[in-house]
């Protein structure tokens, strides 16, 4: 059991302004593996409040960058030894495969530390410009305090992936984790204090949707970055927008994969596999729609089918299980109301569909591939989030280019073909913010993100550090100071 009586508010164990607690529970078997307090609006407001001193009045947005940056690589040299015990509780939590979290997925998100400490280098803080009229300083400032309010299908990678931009960049943090999946954030701010991080410059907070619009709304929060549905990202962005608030939003999707007629199938099949039952389909980056041409529907649906088969779907301690169950009960019933809408709307079902067999306990549903779907059918627009694929055929490459472009969404999409250059200027085409060409990937070295209704801004790389930014013009219409002594 892990059991947390407190919040990180301050650099302190805050005790919570309120009495509810929130149950983790383990969606493989069902069972309280741990609760944390959950957080009231006057919780919400002191971590504001705490961030909001830390920034304008402590040291860590006026320490140097190398101070900062040893901070967060002591906090990351802290958290290797955890990598196991982190890894079981991820998949204790969410239902992640242990294999998949050992090997891949903790020390993946572990190792966007010191990525990001190498990227910030590349950033220019100061920058003279010798203008027409008058020379220039521009200097890059910490945006302020930022709010961070992270979803339930990736908790660690999260934590991580927004909590250490904002504060390599100066920033001072609100984390908010979701009620699902909470505790993973307690290794890393802990780790972060002990590392020696002030007080006050992150803060958090578990809490449910009440609260977050609490946060999101406080006018002490100067950035809010957001990772989540596209209807709760709706409201996020309106409550920003009311505000002049700065805002990251990494929304929903419904991702396009585009078989070419010359693809390697067998390159394909595994990335499509990967992409559509990897998480058990709970990643908005996932390939849900497979777009074959005609020639090749049957070989690419046939394909699906037998990826899907060799799913081993149980008990995600077992190392050999490469598919764990949904993260709660009502995920579960939203996957089932889709295959549901499916098979009324005449999707043909080629495998899948239903519950495992044995798996009397948790919230599994068997990895589905429907065939002969349509751009009209709610399974081929709407973001499903779970272990469903639909197969769509096209007729030429501009028709599969325009099918992948009907989607209210862009957020990811794939191209799969033997020629490059070919996949290349189809991906151009491609209204997205990330194409992968020939295999499955967020490219954390990258900026990700997406447009029309799957969010705005970019996380990752060079790019997620500067939305934690802004820029600062001064004017010397007599010239620059001398700056010979400037460090």
């Amino acid at each position: 059991m892990y059991l947390k009586d407190h919040f990180l508010i301050g650099g302190k164990h805050s005790v919570p302004n309120g009495n509810e607690v929130s149950g983790v529970i383990c969606p493989s078997t069902e069972e309280t593996i741990g609760t944390v307090p959950t957080a009231t609006s006057a919780d919400i407001d002191q971590a504001v409040d705490a961030a909001r001193r830390a920034f304008d009045e402590g040291p860590w947005p006026r320490m140097s960058l190398a101070d900062r940056v040893e901070i967060l690589m002591s906090a990351y040299r802290i958290l290797q030894p955890s990598i196991d015990e982190i890894s079981r509780l991820t998949t204790a939590e969410m239902g992640v495969p242990i294999t998949v979290a050992t090997n891949g997925y903790t020390p993946r998100a572990l190792a966007l530390i010191p990525s990001l400490t190498k990227l910030v280098d590349q950033i220019v803080f100061e920058e003279e410009r010798l203008g027409a009229s008058s020379p220039a300083l521009i200097w890059r400032e910490p945006i302020g305090v930022a709010a961070a309010i992270a979803p339930w299908n990736g908790p660690f990678m999260n934590a991580i992936g927004k909590l250490t931009p904002a504060l390599l960049m100066g920033c001072t943090v609100v984390y908010k984790p979701a009620p699902e999946t909470p505790l993973d954030a307690y290794y890393f701010v802990d780790a972060l204090y002990e590392a020696g991080i002030p007080s006050g410059a992150v803060n958090l907070v578990p809490g449910g949707r009440e609260v977050g619009e609490h946060l999101v709304r406080h006018k002490g929060v100067d950035k809010v970055s957001f990772t989540g549905s596209t209807v709760a990202g709706r409201r996020v962005g309106a409550i920003c927008g009311e505000q002049f608030k700065r805002v990251t939003l990494e929304l929903g999707g419904k991702s396009a994969a585009i078989v070419l007629e010359d693809a390697d199938l067998e390159v394909t099949g595994k990335a499509l596999a990967m992409a559509a039952f990897g998480n058990s389909g709970q990643v908005c980056a996932s390939f849900s729609r497979v777009l074959a041409p005609r020639a090749l529907y049957d070989d690419v649906v046939e394909l699906l089918a037998d990826r899907a088969s060799q799913q081993l779907v149980g008990d995600p301690f077992d190392p050999k299980t490469t598919m764990g169950p949904l993260v709660a009960e009502r995920q579960r019933d939203r996957v089932e109301g889709f295959i549901a809408s499916g098979l009324r709307e005449d999707a043909r079902l080629v495998t899948g569909g239903g519950r495992p067999v044995g798996l009397d306990k948790g919230w599994f549903v068997e990895p589905t591939v429907f065939a002969d779907v349509t751009t009209d059918m709610t399974i081929g627009r709407e973001e499903i989030f779970g272990p469903v694929v639909g197969v769509i055929p096209y007729d030429s490459v501009d028709e599969a280019i325009s099918i992948a472009n009907q989607s209210e969404y862009g957020l990811h999409g794939g191209v799969f073909s033997s020629d490059v250059e070919q996949a290349t200027a189809v991906a151009r085409r491609i209204r997205t913010g990330t194409v992968s060409v020939n295999g499955y990937l967020v490219n954390f070295d990258a900026p990700f993100g997406g447009v029309k209704c799957s969010g705005i801004g970019r996380e990752f790389s060079v790019e997620g550090l500067l939305s934690f930014s802004e820029q600062k013009t001064v004017n010397y219409p007599l010239g620059l100071p001398d700056r010979s002594g400037a460090v």
